[in-house]
């Protein structure tokens, strides 16, 4: 059985992604990297952000870094522009196991067996690999 301190820590290493995902603004910037990150595009940069959310550059900014913060935006430079991406892979992991965990301690409580309540846990072994296209988002 998992410690209190277990869920708790879980809990704390997902709060910089409750705090990301928290706001209207930044689902707004992440749907449209999602949206850049198709075929044939290589990310954003602030202007194109800007224009995409009618934010000012200060704003889209401010924004970037806290989703850069909690991993789920990485950037690269193409000479003297910043191109933003999601790297959502990390931060996708790191929701489940909390999921995982609370899951089960919420089924221990409730005294339902684990083996009724969820089929077995993902292979670690051989993560999926990530897909290009519409059918990324399928699988996430």
């Amino acid at each position: 059985m998992f410690e209190n301190g277990d869920l708790k820590s879980k809990f704390h290493s997902c709060m910089p992604l409750f705090i990301a995902l928290g706001d209207e603004v930044r689902l707004g910037i992440v749907e449209a990297l999602s949206i850049a990150s198709f075929p044939n595009q290589k990310g954003m940069n602030v202007n194109e952000i800007t224009k995409k959310t009618h934010l000012s550059r200060p704003a889209v900014s401010h924004h970037l870094k806290i989703l850069k913060d909690a991993g789920m935006v990485d950037s690269r430079q193409e000479g003297t522009a910043n191109y933003y991406y999601l790297t959502i892979e990390q931060s996708t992991r790191q929701l489940m196991d909390f999921g995982r965990m609370l899951q089960h301690i919420l089924l221990y409580q409730a005294g339902i067996p684990q083996s009724q309540a969820q089929p077995p846990a993902a292979d670690k072994s051989n993560p999926p690999q990530q897909a290009d296209g519409p059918s990324n988002l399928q699988q996430i």
